[in-house]
């Protein structure tokens, strides 16, 4: 070889070399940066126009992409019936997603590491690649059914999870809105209809379930029963004072049971009893025997304090604070002071204790599928903690059926099966008169299947207590039969 063909061999394995490394650098190296570059106007297009893939409830689309009527993008996203799912899917939009279209973008976009052979097949074979497709494990009926039964013109939610599995079966809010609406290919027809959605200072993006942490009320007496019960000075048959009224230690703040109930009549009564009828003066002072951290402990095995949940979507995190006076840890074990709580932590309260003391992780994704179906995720029952025993639980279980068969929750009841359940009324303190309104449950009690959570903000009392049992049960009734 002479020295003109051999310098000309150097030269051209040099450049091929060059451009290979170049061309790696770009596709692997930097392909993020340029992705999230503003300026990147291609990629813009390119991702807010691919085929997405489908989010389904009951092998039905609940979001899906359809072609696309503008000839910027080559696929528009579309939701069906928003109103009930907007809350969990949120939006894909030339803004930004949110929702499940947040949280699981990697496989709908067919971006996910699962999915690597499949773009990679795309390019030799030229063919636009979908999206995977995300099967929830919401049951549709019943969402349709939860919906309903929350009024319009209230803040409410409606929990149903199934107690074995974690699997949600329901997960409805109001007010809700469409999300389609969020979803335009136009900027500027953008900022109107977010200015239009926004005018309503009760709207939420996300699930009222998940997202709002609210005063739990006597709801949180669960937790109580927890700390007493394992500390060993309590028992269901315990005789426990009741007083109407406490003043609280180093205050003069009077601490009453609910004055429409009927725990003055006893005062004197055993635990159970004081459960069914939700008398606040034995809690507290029960409370304040234990001290903070018992309480606390019990609260934070549920899941108070953590940060950590997600179902994938993120949840608010429900607060239980430290370092308490009497006066206040009091006020905290009857569900109040700084106590809150999202309606999603005490349906997993409910659904530990159905499920003798072990606590799964809550979830909304059945499974997930590549572009050709292929299975790319399926989703396992996962314990999250062992929160209490057995004993405890179906200790408080029999106490829980007392408060539907004869206490707070009597419109609870059906002749099909037992229910148990714990109602709770949180005063909301600014005059209006208002009051969170709760009841959680679940059923049947002797073989429990399905935990239902009921939760309305800032609604006046006849209305809210008019509402909570009898949806819990409506909700039960359809889960079981």
């Amino acid at each position: 070889m002479n020295n003109a063909i051999r310098h000309t061999w150097v030269v051209s394995v040099g450049l091929f070399i060059t451009l290979f490394a170049a061309l790696s650098i770009i596709q692997v190296g930097v392909t993020d940066e340029l992705n999230a570059n503003p300026n990147n106007v291609r990629q813009l297009y390119e991702d807010r126009g691919a085929p997405r893939g489908a989010i389904t409830v009951d092998g039905t689309a609940i979001a899906e992409s359809v072609p696309s009527d503008n000839s910027s993008f080559d696929y528009q996203r579309v939701y069906n019936a928003p109103e009930l799912y907007s809350g969990i899917t949120g939006t894909y939009s030339i803004a930004n997603a949110t929702g499940l279209e947040r949280t699981l973008n990697e496989y709908l976009s067919g971006q996910s590491d699962s999915q690597f052979f499949d773009r990679i097949a795309s390019v030799f074979t030229g063919d636009t690649m979908d999206g995977g497709q995300v099967e929830l494990t919401l049951d549709g009926d019943l969402q349709q059914l939860a919906y309903d039964q929350i009024p319009d013109g209230t803040r409410g939610s409606i929990i149903v999870s199934e107690i074995a599995t974690g699997d949600i079966k329901a997960m409805a809010s109001k007010p809700s809105y469409d999300n389609n609406l969020l979803a335009v290919q136009d900027s500027s027809e953008l900022v109107r209809n977010q200015e239009q959605l926004e005018a309503d200072e009760d709207l939420r993006y996300t699930s009222r379930a998940i997202s709002t942490t609210i005063a739990p009320g006597s709801t949180f007496k669960l937790i109580d029963l927890v700390a007493m019960l394992e500390s060993g000075d309590y028992e269901p048959a315990t005789v426990l004072e009741n007083p109407n009224s406490i003043t609280l230690p180093e205050s003069s703040t009077e601490l009453q049971n609910f004055e429409r109930g009927i725990c003055a009549q006893r005062p004197q009564a055993e635990l159970s009893w004081i459960v069914a009828q939700s008398c606040n003066t034995p809690f507290a002072e029960a409370a304040m025997e234990l001290g903070e951290d018992p309480i606390r402990e019990s609260a934070e095995a549920f899941g108070w304090n953590s940060e950590d949940l997600e179902i994938p979507l993120e949840v608010a995190t429900s607060a239980f604070p430290e370092d308490l006076s009497d006066a206040a840890l009091a006020q905290s074990a009857i569900g109040q002071q700084s106590v809150t709580a999202t309606p999603l932590q005490m349906n997993m309260v409910t659904s530990a204790i159905a499920n003798g003391g072990t606590l799964m992780q809550p979830t909304l994704v059945d499974a997930i599928r590549g572009s050709d179906l292929q299975l790319l995720s399926t989703t396992e029952p996962e314990v999250l903690s062992d929160v209490t025993s057995e004993d405890v639980a179906d200790e408080i279980t029999e106490m829980m059926v007392g408060v539907v068969e004869t206490g707070t929750a009597t419109r609870a009841q059906t002749g099909s099966f037992d229910v148990a359940a714990k109602t709770g009324t949180a005063e909301i303190g600014d005059g209006t008169g208002e009051v969170n309104s709760w009841i959680t449950g679940f059923a049947p009690a002797d073989d429990p299947q399905y935990a239902v959570t009921v939760a309305y903000e800032r609604i006046d009392y006849d209305t809210g207590s008019s509402l909570t049992a009898p949806g819990l049960l409506t909700m039960l009734e359809a889960a079981i039969e």
